[in-house]
Parts: C-alpha cells; structure tokens; sequence
C-alpha cells in the first residue's frame, strides 16, 4: 500500500504525544492507520450522504459516521 500522507505530519503527531525520537518505518505504519480509518469514515460518510439524498459529504455526515466507528 502506498502511503499517501506526507510523514513529516505523522512524525509531528508522534512526537506531540511524547515521542522523543520515530523511526522512518513507525512514521509509514502510522500513516497507513491512519489513512486506513480516514477512508473507513469516508465510506461511512458517503453511504450516509446518499441515504439523505445528496451527493455531497457534509460536516454532519462525517461527524455521524465518527460516531458510528
């Protein structure tokens, strides 16, 4: 799988939750996760937008969808 996040974000994120050092391969795992639940909650979204009868994915929708996780 192809990582399509930048990982100078991930490694942001890691090291804003106390990491002092991250390894180039925990920066690709964690973007793969993350990446992974974003298109999960995408599906989700988009599933509840046509349900509604629209093609756009609105706030409410994702925050819906979140929920359901």
């Amino acid at each position: 799988m192809l990582v399509e996040l930048p990982l100078a974000p991930v490694e942001r994120l890691l090291r804003k939750a106390g990491a002092q050092r991250v390894s180039e391969s925990a920066k690709v795992e964690l973007a793969k996760a993350i990446e992974d639940y974003a298109i999960e909650v995408a599906r989700k979204a988009s599933e509840l937008a046509k349900h509604s009868g629209r093609k756009t994915v609105k706030v409410e929708d994702i925050k819906m969808a979140i929920r359901q996780m």
